[in-house]
């Protein structure tokens, strides 16, 4: 399977011709969309869900059956659910977004695992049940700190990480992040730049 990040949270899996996209969010590039065949979006924040590059899309886009977004014809999906898109089979795990403070924001927040083996956990840190091979983990966010990133690592042992929610890092601040993940954990942990592909 090839994995290209795209700016923040959004990545590109490909494999057989058969693309499919998870959080194309405002921040990133829309050449991240060409040729897909379905998308999946974790959540109904802006970062994480371009609703106007989507609505003229045309491809299936699933989201969580409770997030709040009705500009957008989606496929409601819930925790446990496990279904095919472009190809690929997804389950999604989870179920709300992590807490910034005094229980905001509060809204619904899936993770998912493509083909066992790839977990986009979106804005959350939820451990889904079963082991991962590729954790794309979240860098940076209000919603947490460096600390809880490192356990969310430690705590799945994937073989391949990836950092994933990084638009808000300025250089320095990446590269301090970068270190303290790949120093932290015994994961295989590696930096990709947006567009760079593995």
């Amino acid at each position: 399977m090839r994995i290209t990040k795209y700016t923040h949270a959004c990545v590109r899996l490909e494999h057989d011709g058969r693309v499919l996209v998870i959080d194309p969010g405002t921040w990133s590039e829309p050449a991240a969309l060409i040729g897909a065949d379905a998308v999946l979006v974790t959540h109904e924040h802006a970062d994480h869900i371009d609703v106007l590059r989507l609505a003229g899309l045309g491809v299936p886009v699933y989201a969580p059956a409770d997030a709040d977004i009705p500009e957008l014809e989606t496929i409601g999906v819930s925790s446990g659910t496990e279904f095919t898109a472009a190809g690929f089979r997804v389950r999604a795990v989870g179920g709300r977004h992590a807490f910034i403070y005094d229980g905001e924001p509060d809204c619904a927040n899936l993770g998912y695992v493509v083909d066992e083996s790839v977990y986009h956990p979106g804005d959350s840190l939820h451990v889904p049940e079963r082991p991962v091979e590729t954790l794309l983990v979240p860098a940076q966010g209000s919603w947490m700190k460096m600390a809880e990133a490192i356990n969310f690592v430690n705590a799945i042992e994937p073989q391949r990480v990836f950092p994933i929610h990084d638009a808000q890092i300025n250089d320095r601040g990446l590269n301090s992040v970068n270190a303290w993940i790949a120093e932290s954990t015994d994961s295989g942990y590696r930096y990709l730049a947006p567009g760079e592909s593995l």
